[in-house]
């Protein structure tokens, strides 16, 4: 019987530049993300609904946010003895910069990875929220006998992901798909028409994941998609894994918002959620009050909001306060954001603890929603 034991192994990092409004002090791990949870929540929750307890997130930068949510992995049932939940703060030398890419990220745990006992290792970013079963992923790697799978999505390359490569910001991935195997590796395209678009999550063999690592950071290999993969399809041999499930890729700050407010249908809650519990850090406080007099219409709202009000078509994080005579329309507002008495808020992203006061008007556009700074006062 093969062994289909796996450890996951997480970044946290890799497109923080994409969103540089909401990751300045956090990273994009650590972004809220549908009213009570952060986007680390559910590659982590699918992991664990898929039986991997042993992971391991390997932190770049501004990660002080992200330790303060996961704790010692406590809600996720991954504070043990023996495997768990292990957050690799950044590992700078003096004769080195903090790492760019997975293989420099991997080379510095590399004993570690040596060490374990589990037959597969799934790599994955934190920029996708969905509900991913990673078993049917690693029993498809199985299957094809591949040396490497990759998830893919079939869709068109978003707006922002064809600018994103005009600023530099991060690298993005298509393939040329052939009998289930990729047989050609595009970074940053600017092809039109559906692309199958690469998610950026792996299974790869322990074992051999070992040896990329080693021999390919030896030759001076930083990024494994550009510096090892796309070189060298002729000798690795690297299977497709087409995702057809939910999912919101977070890309530029209007996809945050996009994605969000999508949740509001309840096919694509549905969607997000089907796939097992998805779970997060507990915050105990009252449900949310709405007071006589307020109006809320197609919102989701997190526990610890105050409701007095006009609301419609909102995302409320928790502890949110709108205040009496406010209207509020197509707006995600993070934790303990303050809508006060009278004031007139559309098409608006706030972060925490922000603070719109009494009788301001502040709208954006479905195209271009307005952002407001954490714990800033307009």
């Amino acid at each position: 019987m093969v062994n289909k034991s796996a450890l996951g192994i997480i970044f946290p990092n890799t497109y923080d530049e994409l969103v540089p409004e909401l990751t300045s002090e956090r990273l994009m791990a650590s972004i809220p993300f549908a009213s009570r949870y952060r986007l680390i929540d559910f590659v982590l929750s699918s992991m664990v609904n898929s039986g991997i307890d042993n992971i391991s997130v390997l932190a770049r930068q501004n990660y002080h946010s992200l330790m303060d949510h996961l704790g010692a992995g406590r809600e996720w049932d991954l504070a043990r003895k023996n495997g768990g939940l292990t957050v690799w703060p950044p590992f700078a030398e003096k004769t080195m910069n903090v790492y760019k890419g997975r293989i420099e990220a991997l080379a510095h745990i590399i004993s570690f990875l040596d060490s374990q006992k589990e037959n597969y290792v799934i790599l994955t970013d934190t920029n996708i929220a969905t509900s991913f079963d990673f078993r049917k992923f690693i029993q498809a790697h199985i299957d094809s006998g591949a040396d490497v799978t990759v998830a893919y999505t079939q869709e068109q390359l978003p707006e922002s992901a064809l600018r994103a490569k005009k600023m530099n910001k991060g690298m993005y991935y298509t393939f040329d798909i052939e009998d289930g195997f990729v047989k050609k590796m595009y970074i940053n395209p600017q092809a039109e028409g559906v692309q199958n678009f690469g998610m950026n999550i792996y299974c790869i063999r322990r074992e051999y994941l070992v040896r990329m690592v080693k021999d390919s950071y030896m030759l001076g290999a930083v990024y494994l998609e550009r510096d090892v993969l796309a070189k060298s399809l002729d000798t690795i041999r690297v299977a497709g894994y087409k995702y057809d499930g939910y999912y919101g890729r977070i890309s530029d700050l209007k996809t945050y918002f996009d994605e969000n407010l999508r949740l509001l249908d309840d096919r694509n809650l549905d969607g997000l959620f089907s796939g097992g519990s998805i779970y997060t850090k507990l915050r105990d406080d009252n449900p949310t009050r709405y007071v006589a007099g307020a109006v809320a219409k197609n919102i989701m709202a997190a526990d610890g909001c105050v409701i007095e009000g006009d609301v419609e078509n909102c995302v409320l994080f928790r502890g949110v306060r709108i205040g009496k005579g406010a209207v509020v329309k197509n707006c995600v507002l993070m934790q303990d954001t303050v809508i006060e008495d009278n004031a007139n808020v559309e098409y608006v992203i706030t972060d925490k603890r922000a603070v719109v006061t009494s009788g301001k008007t502040l709208k954006g556009t479905d195209t271009f929603p307005v952002f407001v700074a954490k714990h800033q006062f307009v």
